[in-house]
């Protein structure tokens, strides 16, 4: 069972298998924008036990989480999981996050670990994720909510998976600036608190982008 599994894609594997995605994200395995790659191409690129890794994904299938599988529930369910679950935490996070960035930026300048720039990037991040999100409210949510048909979803649908991979490029240049958000040892409480804030933003806006990727607009070009 666990050679099928090194066979199948990142993102077939994290609609399959509830739980999967925190064992993505502790071997740093793109599971959103990656989700195309097979597990032992994933693994192989970043020197990884496949056969470990799909191991632990069989573990979890003998023993299932709590998660819902969103391949069985309706497209709105789904979306109405996304608004409340990712839209509004994104806007909630940025702003904070922003804020101590400066904080950061102002106070420890001086220090050759300090993350010059990192508050200039989250404020990028913050335009073009609020740009998608309207665009995905305003446009693509309703009309997926109507079970409109191809093709004329797929214009839209081709858009936002397009800026999916542009906040997954974003995401790695936050791992840059930050050493993979791993604060120097005698980082201050504002400094470390930023960090476990970034690293919870990666968390979610990967999940965030996986729903939509692997599992709504898959379903939607199908119809």
């Amino acid at each position: 069972m666990t050679t099928a599994l090194t066979e199948q894609t990142l993102g077939n594997l994290a609609c399959l298998i509830p739980g999967a995605t925190r064992v993505f994200k502790h071997y740093k395995l793109d599971f959103c924008c990656g989700g195309d790659t097979p597990l032992r191409d994933a693994a192989l690129k970043r020197n990884l036990d496949a056969q470990l890794i799909a191991s632990e994904l069989a573990a979890l299938v003998s023993d299932p989480a709590s998660e819902p599988d969103w391949r069985n529930e309706p497209a709105a369910a789904l979306i109405d999981f996304i608004l409340e679950r990712f839209h509004e935490r994104h806007r909630g996070q940025l702003p904070e996050l922003i804020r101590l960035a400066n904080r950061v930026e102002q106070v420890h300048g001086n220090k050759p670990d300090c993350p010059h720039g990192l508050a200039e990037h989250l404020w990028r991040m913050q335009q073009e994720l609020e740009s998608h999100m309207l665009k995905e409210e305003q446009i693509l949510f309703p009309m997926l909510r109507r079970d409109i048909p191809l093709p004329q979803t797929n214009g839209p649908i081709a858009v936002m998976r397009y800026e999916h991979d542009e906040h997954g490029a974003a995401l790695r240049r936050l791992a840059e600036l930050t050493e993979d958000m791993t604060p120097p040892e005698n980082a201050c409480n504002t400094w470390r608190a930023l960090y476990r804030g970034l690293e919870e933003l990666r968390d979610d806006l990967m999940q965030h982008i996986h729903l939509e990727n692997n599992i709504l607009f898959a379903q939607a070009s199908m119809h």
